[in-house]
């Protein structure tokens, strides 16, 4: 699932049925003032109107515990022809709306003329009560072991700010339909991406009335076997990697039989770890670290997400098995460094340890073996799980959907985790409904070539029937970098 990182496939606990039933909720009042919402990790920042609402931490108590959720309001630029709000969901779990899109504000730009873009930082990240954990640096890339995972995750469990059980998708709805009401919108659409398309499915089965249109992007369908599915995914989009540059002749010439290496340089690594030195690609200090099988499996699998940085891939591994592990291992630095400063760890236990339990998994474990990640996610995530409680999940979440709801699904054909065959399984789920699957991209199409047009487009009519795609046809995978100074000419 969001931006892509490892909790995405936490398992653990077992559903607690609430039955499926959508709580009334009630406007409260929402006081928007000027802001500056600022990227945690310095990737740009944008003005909006900003405030925050107080919800039930538990909903089941109104009279207990508060929580305030952070609300950021940017507003359409043709204030005569506004249509509904846009409600932003972003991916993980544990990516805050607004770090999401202050990240890519540019590519929802043609949606802004016309259309208000809501941020709802969902209950857990960003400025919505943060159940942030205390990770060493780069945790999401560099696996530790599962004897380490246990105590850091329990750790983190202990010293969160909140009680995880009521920070799943099925309470999260709750606040969202509570913050469309505050804003007094009849009617909103949704825009999800990656773990966003689990919620906004789930607000679209519990609040049809209320949704104009939806965007799914990187699609979660219902029920989706993410632990048995993930090393698979990463395996087959590894695969049109490595044989779209054995196809094409700069790159099969610059380095020949690729898949091979890369199966040697995994087999040395678990044998032999290396130790290196290398200046720390933020700050310039140097840092030790060790890179091992593990270490070189997590950072491919996270480079493998986006076209421009898949394009990287041949001369990285190139580079590695001629022994010079130093650029992979900055790479690894910088992916991790994004990740600790944009995800909160504990929000993303909490959602998945509930809602992707083992129990729903039938792993092959033969199938497994034979993909470059194993089966180390579902046990590293069996094991960060070990003692997180069961939290508030509908007894339905995993329930297909029967929509009339107009739907536009994107999908990437090399995606890692949410390859089109989840695009097209959730599309079934509705009835007015295109899947666009984007030839030679990763995880999330939302600035891939056109689609920002054609996804206002989309709003704009409020059907997905008749959208003109084919300005996606000029859209290909990035050119592969061949030398220190890029492509080919």
């Amino acid at each position: 699932m969001s931006a892509p990182h490892r909790l995405v496939l936490l398992a653990l606990g077992a559903l607690l049925a609430l039955g499926g039933v959508a709580l009334p909720v009630r406007a409260a009042p929402l006081s928007l003032g000027d802001c500056r919402l600022e990227h945690p990790a310095g990737l740009g920042s944008l003005a909006a109107r900003c405030g925050t609402l107080a919800v039930p931490e538990n909903p089941a108590e109104p009279g207990g515990r508060m929580i305030t959720l952070k609300v950021a309001v940017v507003p359409a630029l043709d204030r005569h022809r506004t249509r509904e709000p846009l409600f932003i969901l972003a991916g993980g779990p544990g990516q805050a709306a607004s770090d999401f899109y202050v990240a890519y504000a540019a590519a929802f730009a043609p949606v802004q003329r016309r259309h208000d873009v809501v941020l709802l930082d969902q209950r857990g990240t960003g400025g919505s009560n943060r159940l942030g954990c205390d990770f060493p640096p780069d945790f999401d890339v560099a696996t530790p072991s599962p004897a380490r995972i246990r105590e850091l995750s329990g750790a983190c469990r202990r010293a969160l700010a909140g009680r995880p059980e009521y920070y799943t998708t099925s309470v999260a709805v709750q606040d969202l339909d509570a913050v469309r009401a505050a804003l007094g919108a009849e009617r909103l659409s949704l825009y999800g991406i990656s773990y966003g398309t689990r919620v906004a499915q789930h607000y679209l089965r519990r609040y049809p009335s209320r949704v104009a249109a939806v965007v799914l992007d990187g699609v979660v369908p219902p029920g989706a076997e993410l632990m048995s599915d993930t090393a698979l995914a990463a395996e087959r989009a590894l695969g049109l990697a490595f044989a779209r540059c054995a196809a094409e002749t700069d790159c099969a010439s610059a380095f020949p039989d690729l898949a091979a290496r890369f199966r040697a340089l995994k087999d040395d690594l678990a044998r032999r770890p290396r130790h290196l030195e290398i200046p720390d690609p933020s700050s310039g200090v140097a840092r030790t670290l060790e890179f091992d099988a593990a270490a070189l499996a997590g950072t491919v699998r996270l480079l493998n997400y986006q076209a421009t940085t898949t394009a990287l891939l041949p001369y990285l591994v190139d580079r590695a098995a001629r022994d010079d592990l130093v650029p992979l291992a900055a790479e690894r630095l910088l992916l991790g460094q994004r990740l600790d400063a944009e995800i909160a760890y504990g929000m993303g236990a909490a959602v998945s340890c509930s809602e992707d339990p083992p129990a729903r998994a039938h792993p092959d474990r033969a199938a497994l073996a034979a993909t470059y990640l194993g089966s180390a996610l579902l046990d590293d995530n069996a094991a960060l799980c070990e003692g997180w409680p069961a939290g508030v999940v509908d007894a339905d979440l995993d329930a297909p959907l029967d929509s009339s709801v107009p739907a536009l699904l994107l999908s990437g054909e090399a995606d890692p985790v949410t390859p089109p065959a989840y695009g097209a399984r959730a599309a079934r789920g509705f009835r007015d409904q295109l899947h666009l699957v984007v030839k030679g991209q990763g995880h999330g199409q939302f600035g891939v070539g056109c689609m920002p047009r054609l996804i206002a487009r989309f709003l704009d009519a409020g059907t997905a029937r008749g959208l003109d795609t084919r300005c996606l046809d000029a859209v290909d995978a990035a050119p592969f970098v061949l030398d220190p100074s890029g492509p080919a000419p």
